[in-house]
């Protein structure tokens, strides 16, 4: 208990030492003058770190949805339902149109916000690793290579990575009072079992930070070519939409900023496709009657 409770080490030169032989278990040896030490204090922390790191996580989405309120909800007005009346169906399309065209220009900010949660998803992962590489001594970046490579060592200086970074036997030292009266000074073992999950949390961990690191990398460069290339808008909204015409899709874009792309590739991954198709169709015609109206047609 007195173990549990304060901070345990391992003896560093003990850890590719021979089980049974050499020593009880790697990183657990006598104690011997100037040995180095590592400290282990996370075990008692690893619930409250992963609750943080979960809140963390939600901030990102929680900014976004307060930036978006319910906007796209509104404005899908049934029309995510494949079987819908006719009359609801054209009165549903003719306002979503009307919205659409009437406020042409007005949703970079939701663009901006949409964007910057983006970046905050890659820089709050890319923290968390660097968190979690000091929360466990430095072992979290190559963590999960090491344990890749385990299979491939030579059996006979094979030793487990996981046991390193979280040892299941420890070593502590604590006093107490002789019956003279003089400091003893004991040198034990402590038995950590819930290092046994804690691994394959951690384990887990580094292979998810990894992959979400990449994906919200890619998202970036998905973003940057959005902004930068109106093409790709023209292709991501019609892969939503593929029975919707692209050139149909080109021409409305033209006349709206990225933001107004955006909220409308919003509406295509959340409208039953034939039901944004017929969106589309009606935005051009208004579109096409300003221009003709325009030129005095």
């Amino acid at each position: 208990t007195y173990c549990w409770i304060h901070t345990t080490f391992s003896i560093e030169n003990a850890w590719k030492k021979r089980v049974g032989e050499e020593v009880p278990y790697p990183g657990v040896d006598k104690t011997t003058p100037n040995e180095k030490r590592v400290y282990h204090a996370y075990y008692q922390w690893v619930c409250f770190v992963l609750f943080f790191q979960a809140i963390f996580f939600y901030v990102p989405r929680y900014l976004w949805k307060a930036a978006e309120g319910g906007l796209v909800k509104n404005l899908i007005l049934g029309l995510n339902r494949p079987i819908l009346g006719e009359d609801d169906r054209r009165g549903a399309i003719n306002l979503v149109t009307d919205y659409l065209f009437r406020n042409m220009s007005l949703h970079n900010t939701l663009f901006l916000t949409y964007a910057i949660t983006e970046v905050l998803n890659l820089i709050n992962v890319i923290l968390q690793m660097v968190l979690i590489d000091r929360f466990l001594g430095g072992e979290f970046s190559s963590f999960g290579w090491e344990v890749i490579n385990f299979s491939e060592w030579d059996w006979s200086v094979r030793y487990d990575p996981m046991i390193k970074v979280f040892p299941r036997l420890t070593k502590c030292t604590f006093h107490r009072y002789g019956s003279s009266g003089d400091v003893q000074r004991h040198d034990a073992m402590c038995i950590l079992p819930i290092n046994i999950v804690n691994e394959k949390v951690y384990i887990f961990l580094w292979f998810w930070f990894y992959f979400l690191a990449i994906a919200s990398a890619l998202a970036l460069v998905y973003r940057a070519l959005t902004i930068f290339y109106p093409g790709m808008r023209v292709v991501a909204t019609h892969s939503h939409c593929r029975i919707s015409n692209p050139k149909q899709i080109k021409e409305v874009l033209k006349h709206g900023g990225v933001g107004d792309w955006f909220l409308l590739d919003l509406l295509s991954k959340n409208m039953d496709p034939l039901n944004f198709r017929d969106l589309i169709i009606d935005l051009k015609e208004k579109i096409d009657m300003v221009k003709d109206s325009k030129n005095g047609v």
